[in-house]
């Protein structure tokens, strides 16, 4: 039997104990993690072990299932198929309900917001794999918070990425294929620019090379704008065009590197090093800024050229064997990324995305 002296020191503990548990358990009603989606399968052979429980549609017997998860700047293109890249077995959607089903999902970087609430925040299934998507320079790309060990892989330009996609290649001509004939021309060098910035190294290049050589400069800054329909028939028209990056980093030669080879003129670049364009293209088919010890020098190179058919027309000698095919932005992505998931099974992450990607 309990005494009154007993008694009064168990009242303060119960009662601490009632308010304890009532805290408890109203912080767990109104408790709910800020971002539930972080959390993603570690240990491969934990999940191997959970085949035979949960229907991942993984059976080989499906099509693999890749979810874009957003229109890359709010721009829809054809998903209908992956034929074109000779890739099978692919179905490309964008309906979200197929979340828990998706083998892949890929996330289009300049539209992720910067707080990471328009990503998915429902638990990643075990089998799926999230695919960082992107097609822009470091210097272009802005940072975000908390991506470090949130992919599984990344498709971009970059060679080192697990998906490469570059922004465009030379393949194999084919019996198909008309014998490339030169177009006709009658400028020397012209440059396409949208966006001017004066602090731009290809700015200063530019204005420096100008002094030297006519160039025909097309934009809002020198009030001549070229139409979708105009810009072929210009481009072919030129001897040699300004493939100009807007930012130098490896392995970045955008489309005006590919536009240029695949309309007839001959590329003089800035942009990585020579070395690391011949990733991309035969050394004697382009022109490389770095090769001259100034603008002059190059320029002097290029009125040489103009008034030298035979070793102008040197630059063209990859087109005897190879043509350009350019990438399909968007739609490339998500096939790669298809394809390379479907060769792949075994788990990955991306642990460091910051340092890769912006060193």
């Amino acid at each position: 039997m309990s005494t009154p002296a007993s008694q009064g020191v168990l009242r303060p503990v119960l009662i601490g104990c009632f308010f304890m548990a009532c805290f408890v358990g109203i912080f767990f009603i109104y408790y709910k993690p800020q971002i539930k989606f972080l959390s993603c399968p570690t240990d491969q052979a934990s999940h191997e072990g959970k085949a035979g429980s949960i229907q991942a549609d993984d059976d080989g017997d499906t099509d693999t299932i890749i979810l874009i998860w957003m229109w890359p700047f709010g721009q829809a293109f054809d998903i209908d198929s992956c034929a074109y890249f000779n890739i099978k077995g692919c179905h490309l959607t964008v309906d979200k309900n197929l979340y828990s089903k998706a083998h892949g999902v890929i996330f289009h970087h300049r539209d992720i917001h910067g707080d990471l609430k328009n990503m998915p925040q429902e638990q990643r299934p075990w089998f799926q794999k999230w695919v960082w998507w992107n097609g822009e320079s470091p210097a272009n790309t802005n940072r975000i918070p908390n991506v470090d060990h949130l992919f599984n892989l990344t498709a971009s330009y970059r060679l080192d990425s697990d998906i490469k996609v570059p922004y465009g290649s030379l393949v194999e001509v084919t019996s198909e294929d008309k014998i490339f004939e030169l177009p006709k021309k009658d400028k020397l060098v012209c440059w396409v620019v949208s966006n001017w910035n004066p602090n731009y190294k290809r700015v200063q290049v530019f204005n420096e090379l100008s002094r030297h050589v006519k160039v025909e400069a097309y934009g809002r800054h020198f009030s001549r704008y070229l139409e979708n329909e105009d810009y072929s028939k210009t481009l072919s028209s030129c001897k040699f065009y300004l493939a100009f990056e807007n930012s130098i980093y490896k392995d970045y030669a955008t489309e005006k590197l590919f536009n240029a080879m695949k309309l007839g003129a001959v590329p003089v670049v800035l942009g990585p090093s020579r070395d690391n364009y011949e990733q991309f293209i035969p050394r004697d088919s382009f022109i490389h800024v770095n090769d001259f010890s100034s603008t002059e020098e190059l320029a002097k190179t290029l009125l040489f050229l103009d008034q030298n058919n035979e070793e102008y027309m040197r630059y063209f000698t990859w087109r005897k064997n190879f043509k350009v095919q350019g990438w399909l932005f968007g739609l490339e992505h998500a096939c790669r990324s298809c394809d390379y998931i479907q060769r792949n099974k075994g788990y990955k992450t991306c642990q460091n995305l910051n340092k890769w990607f912006w060193g």
